[in-house]
């Protein structure tokens, strides 16, 4: 057997009687279907076995029992990771936002930076004149284990039997967690801004962890040195990737260590079941410090990829909250009851299509300026995803600092224009567009149906405008994470792909820096790439302005440099196409409570449910 075992926890019942929630009931014999799970030594290596056996049960007679307060939503996918060092996607932060506390947090509805684990923090300068952050810590948040088979939550305990609560080492050793680079996180080059984080991540030689800028001055105090002075840097600091993290758990299941029944966690949430590919379930923490505020109890969270059958689920009760499938909007919109229950507002996030900038016929900025100006943006909107998004020429939206205003700068839509720039590129390459289509040119994106929908739309934009034929695949969420990395042979890479970025934190250093710079940013792009793995990087004016706007502390002179950067990696460049800014296009029950924040995930903890009304709908 293989370390890559699919633990499940839990029980399944299948019973012949089943006991009233409402009633007492006879004492009757019931078969079970028990997943039982044992921790075994096998050939020499540890693993988690898991069989299923039928055991004859006769239960003792019991007063009934009240229904848990149960939220029934849906991921849409599997979270591809619930370690806040690996996280990369919206679907793991929303886990792991509810099952692990961070050093601060967003308000929900103004995205304000607020205290969480920090009570406070404070800017200053070390004995050499470098930046500083320290950050006081509350000392009564205990990291627990939930038991899945009896439903029991304790707290950790070190080996001497003392509990163990979250202090300021488990940050430092969180944060140095991310930025090992045999950690592999892809996202920690956000973190770039801590002293030193950069060659270390890198693996720079002469540098090693004990180099990185943060270290623990007690058990509740906490200091980090930066490269240069960043007022967004609580914002990052309360990131995922810079929790605590509970290293003697991850010590002892490595890889294995945030499936149910193994993780610690430290959240007001704690994690009941995982099956994957089929169900996550949540469970309230009963030794959160706010416990007494969290009034959901159980989070049953389902991973239906079809938009459509999950939008069926929640016309018939079964899900409280979902997206709405792009061909129900006009429905919803005119329906008395479903309009009641819609939502559509903004959202600090950017739809676009990347173009891998050094793969052929896409090395051409002739190329990239014709796929770019013959996508129709607001035909889209319209006729497409109807949530009336706002058309995108740029990268960051209405409300993050240094965000040039919508339509302004980048390059718009124009038929006309991209029929010329593609001409221009075939002509000199002796090409007729038979050529072109000969070279097999591929659109990517995960699987929705949204983005099918989208993709077929543009796809025909392409061809009425350009006469091109391009492919369209589609790829399950974690595999197509892995596809679209920098790190991907080229061969392996399409053309053209689907992305979406939302907001970390409101500051435009989080979107044209920390995503598309080819040095210190994601750069899925790969601008600048001169070789198959992305390994050689030429510098350019955009990364070097990017760069330069980190330590401007004039605000009116870094929204200036942000607007440069903008229209050079837009207009210039033209080293992807944005299509549009986001809105919220969701349905709600009227029984359930939510918020919809504008940063830091999904807080299930924070929402409420009117349970009778909920139970009386089902």
């Amino acid at each position: 057997m293989k370390k890559s075992i699919t633990i499940i926890f839990g029980l399944l019942v299948i019973a012949s009687m089943v006991l009233s929630a409402c009633q007492p009931a006879a004492v009757e014999e019931v078969i079970k279907t028990v997943v039982v799970t044992e921790i075994v030594e096998k050939e020499g290596e540890t693993i988690v076995e898991t069989q299923i056996v039928e055991v004859v049960v006769t239960p003792e007679p019991e007063a009934p029992m009240a229904e848990p307060v149960t939220l029934y939503w849906n991921y849409a996918t599997e979270p591809p990771s619930l370690d806040p060092s690996l996280a990369t996607d919206t679907t793991s932060v929303d886990v792991i936002r509810n099952t692990f506390i961070s050093l601060t947090q967003f308000h929900p509805e103004t995205g304000e930076v607020q205290p969480y684990l920090a009570t406070d923090w404070a800017a200053g300068e070390d004995a050499d004149g470098n930046p500083t952050y320290t950050f006081n810590l509350r000392d009564d948040i205990p990291w627990v284990n939930y038991d899945p088979t009896t439903g029991e939550t304790t707290q950790a305990v070190d080996d001497e039997g003392n509990p163990r609560f979250v202090n300021a080492h488990d940050i430092v050793y969180g944060v140095k967690r991310t930025i090992d680079p045999n950690t592999a996180s892809d996202y920690a080059y956000v973190l770039y801004i801590i002293k030193n984080a950069l060659p270390v991540n890198e693996g720079e030689e002469g540098y090693t962890l004990d180099d990185v800028g943060v270290k623990a001055l007690d058990d509740t105090t906490v200091e980090f040195t930066l490269e240069y002075p960043g007022a967004y840097f609580p914002s990052i600091a309360g990131m995922w990737i810079a929790n605590p993290m509970p290293q003697w758990t991850i010590d002892e299941w490595e890889d294995k260590w945030t499936e149910a029944g193994l993780i610690t966690t430290s959240g007001p949430m704690v994690v009941d079941t995982w099956i994957h590919g089929g169900e996550l379930v949540l469970v309230k923490n009963p030794l959160w410090v706010n416990a007494d505020d969290v009034q959901i109890e159980r989070v049953v969270g389902l991973m239906i990829q079809e938009a459509s059958t999950a939008f069926a689920l929640y016309e018939n009760n079964e899900l409280d909250t979902v997206a709405v499938p792009l061909p129900e909007i006009d429905r919803v919109k005119a329906d008395p009851v479903l309009s009641a229950e819609f939502v559509n507002a903004p959202a600090a996030c950017t739809y676009y299509y990347g173009f891998t900038n050094n793969k052929p016929p896409f090395d051409d900025v002739r190329v990239r300026t014709a796929f770019t100006q013959a996508i129709d943006r607001q035909s889209l909107i319209d006729n497409v995803t109807k949530g009336g998004q706002i058309p995108a020429t740029t990268f960051a939206p209405p409300g993050i600092f240094g965000a040039p205003e919508a339509g302004t700068l980048g390059l718009p839509s124009d038929p006309a224009a991209a029929q010329a720039a593609f001409q221009e590129y075939l002509d000199e390459m002796g090409m007729t567009v038979d050529d072109f289509n000969a070279l097999g040119v591929t659109l990517m994106h995960n699987t929705s149906e949204g983005h099918a929908r989208i993709a077929a739309a543009i796809q025909q934009m392409w061809a009425d405008t350009l006469g091109v034929t391009v492919n369209v695949e589609n790829q399950e969420w974690a595999v197509y994470l892995d596809t679209v990395q920098k790190s991907t042979p080229l061969a392996d890479m399409p053309h053209v792909w689907r992305m979406g970025w939302c907001a970390d934190y409101a500051d435009e250093n989080n979107w044209v820096h920390e995503v598309f710079n080819s040095a210190e940013g994601a750069n899925r792009l790969r601008r600048g790439c001169s070789d198959d793995v992305c390994t050689e990087i030429t510098p350019m004016e955009y990364d070097e302005l990017t760069v330069a706007a980190q330590s401007e502390t004039d605000p009116a002179k870094r929204a200036e440099m942000y607007a440069q950067a903008e229209d050079i990696l837009a207009a210039q460049e033209v080293a992807y196409a944005p299509i549009y800014h986001y809105t919220t296009v969701n349905v709600t029950k009227p029984w359930l409570q939510r918020n919809f924040p504008l940063l830091g995930g999904n807080d299930f903890f924070n929402w409420t449910i009117d349970q009778a009304a909920q139970m009386d709908a089902q």
